[in-house]
C-alpha cells in the first residue's frame, strides 16, 4: 500500500516543475554511480581472476618451508607421510638460493637471480613448463645440468637460443650453507649450466627466476641428502586447502610452517583487495552526494502534498504510516536509479565480455582488453549500498512529513 501511494506521488504531476527535474536527477545519479560500482567490481574481479591464474601458474598450491632458518631436513618417512595423505596429488623437493648468473659468452653480461633446484615431479605440480615460450622445459642432470630461465632474465643476462647464436653456457656463483673458510672466495661455488628454455609468466617471476635440477643446487649449496629448502604440492579436490594445510601443520611438526597459495602472496592479495575497496568507497561518496539531491527533491515533495497528508490524517492514517509512504518515495527513487544503473553496467560487462569493445594501452602481452567478471555478492552489495543510503536520505524528509499537524481548509 504505502509502495503504492509512493508510485503514485511519483508519477503525478507536479505544481512545480522543479520537484520532477530533481528527482529525475536524483535517478540518474544514482543510476551513474550504482553502474559505475558494478563495473569497477567487475574489471576488478576480471584482473583478480588474470593476476591469479598468473601466480597460481608459478606457486603450488601448499608450499612447506622451515620455520626458522633457510633449510628443513625431510626423511624419507616423513616424505611417505605426505605422500600417503588423500588429498596431495603430488610433491616437488626444492633447494632454492640467490646466485649470481654470468654469460661467458659475448659482452659478460651478469643478473642476480634466485636459482631454484626442482625435481622431477616438478612439471607435475607447477605450471612453469606449459609456459615455455622459448626452447624446452629441461633441467637436465646434476651432471649435465639445464637451466630455464624467466624471459627478463634471459634479456638482461644476454642468453640466446637460437640455433645461430646459441649461448654455449652460463655460470652460476652460488654461496656454500657452511663454510669454515676466512677466505671468502671458499664460501662461494661456481658452476656451468646449458640454456634450454625460456619461460614467461609475469614480470615478477620473469624477472628473478630460474630453474635447474635440484641435484645441482644442493651439490653448489653443499646440503645434506635429506635437506632442503621448501616442498611444494599440488592438492586433488577432496578437501578445501584450509583444510589441507591444517592436517599438514598437524602432521610435520612446529619445526615447519605450511603455507598456502594465499599466504606465499599475501601482500599482493591484501593490496588488491584493498585498491578495490578504495575505488568501492569513491563511488559510495557520489551515492552520498546523490542524497543530498534526494533530500531536496522529497522535501519539496512533501511541501506539494500538504494538503494530501492532511486528506489522509483525517481519514485515520497514522503518523507511522506517513513516515512509511515517504520513506517507500525515496527507497522507489532509489531502486529506480540502483536498477537503471545496474542495467546498464550488466550490458556493457556482457558486451565487453564477447567483443571485447575497450582495450588496454601499453600492448600487453597476456592480454590487449579489459578482463571482467560478473559476480553476483557485488550486485548485492551495490543494492544494498543504494537502499541504505537512499532510506537514510528520506528519513529526514519522511519525518517531517509524519510530523505535520493536522489542518484542513
Amino acid at each position: 500500500m504505502y509502495l503504492q501511494f509512493a508510485w503514485r506521488y511519483f508519477k503525478a504531476k507536479k505544481s512545480a516543475n522543479a520537484i520532477n527535474i530533481i528527482a529525475w536527477v536524483t535517478v540518474g545519479v544514482i543510476a551513474f554511480a550504482t553502474c559505475c560500482q558494478v563495473l569497477v567490481l567487475s574489471v576488478f574481479n576480471g584482473f583478480e581472476g588474470l593476476v591469479k591464474s598468473l601466480y597460481a601458474s608459478f606457486y603450488t598450491d601448499i608450499k612447506i618451508i622451515p620455520a626458522k632458518g633457510k633449510t628443513i631436513i625431510l626423511t624419507p618417512q616423513q616424505l611417505t607421510q605426505i605422500k600417503q595423505q588423500s588429498f596431495v596429488q603430488n610433491f616437488s623437493l626444492i633447494a632454492e638460493e640467490k646466485a649470481l648468473l654470468q654469460n661467458s659468452d659475448g659482452d659478460e653480461s651478469q643478473t642476480v637471480i634466485s636459482l631454484k633446484g626442482v625435481d622431477d615431479n616438478y612439471g607435475s605440480v607447477s605450471g612453469v613448463a606449459a609456459k615455455t615460450s622459448q626452447g624446452k622445459f629441461n633441467t637436465g642432470t646434476v651432471d649435465e645440468p639445464g637451466i630455464v630461465l624467466g624471459a627478463g632474465i634471459q634479456y638482461a643476462a644476454n642468453v640466446s637460443l637460437s640455433a645461430a647464436y646459441k649461448t654455449d653456457h652460463l655460470t652460476v656463483i652460488v654461496p656454500k650453507k657452511n663454510s669454515g673458510s676466512d677466505d671468502p672466495l671458499q664460501s662461494l661455488s661456481e658452476g656451468n649450466l646449458e640454456p634450454t628454455g625460456v619461460f614467461t609468466i609475469q614480470q615478477d617471476f620473469d624477472s628473478k627466476y630460474a630453474i635447474t635440477n635440484i641435484g645441482f643446487v644442493k651439490q653448489q649449496m653443499g646440503l645434506d641428502s635429506n635437506e632442503y629448502t621448501a616442498v611444494e604440492l599440488k592438492l586433488n579436490n577432496t578437501v578445501s586447502i584450509d583444510i589441507a594445510k591444517e592436517k599438514l601443520t598437524a602432521l610435520m611438526g612446529n619445526n615447519y610452517t605450511v603455507q598456502t597459495l594465499y599466504q606465499q602472496n599475501m601482500s599482493l592479495y591484501n593490496t588488491m583487495k584493498l585498491e578495490r575497496w578504495f575505488i568501492f568507497a569513491v563511488f559510495t561518496l557520489i551515492l552520498i552526494v546523490s542524497a543530498f539531491t534526494m533530500i531536496s527533491a522529497l522535501t519539496m515533495l512533501v511541501l506539494e502534498k500538504q494538503k494530501d497528508i492532511s486528506v489522509l490524517q483525517s481519514m485515520g492514517a497514522s503518523r507511522s504510516a506517513i513516515l512509511k509512504i515517504f520513506l517507500s518515495e525515496g527507497l522507489l527513487l532509489g531502486g529506480i536509479g540502483a536498477a537503471i544503473g545496474i542495467a546498464m553496467a550488466t550490458i556493457l560487462c556482457l558486451a565487453q565480455l564477447k567483443f571485447k569493445l575497450i582495450k588496454m594501452g601499453g600492448g600487453s602481452f597476456l592480454i590487449d582488453y579489459y578482463p571482467v567478471k560478473l559476480i553476483a555478492g557485488d550486485f548485492l552489495l551495490v543494492t544494498v549500498t543504494a537502499a541504505v543510503i537512499a532510506f537514510i536520505a528520506s528519513w529526514f524528509p519522511a519525518r517531517k512529513a509524519a510530523g505535520q499537524a493536522f489542518e484542513l481548509r
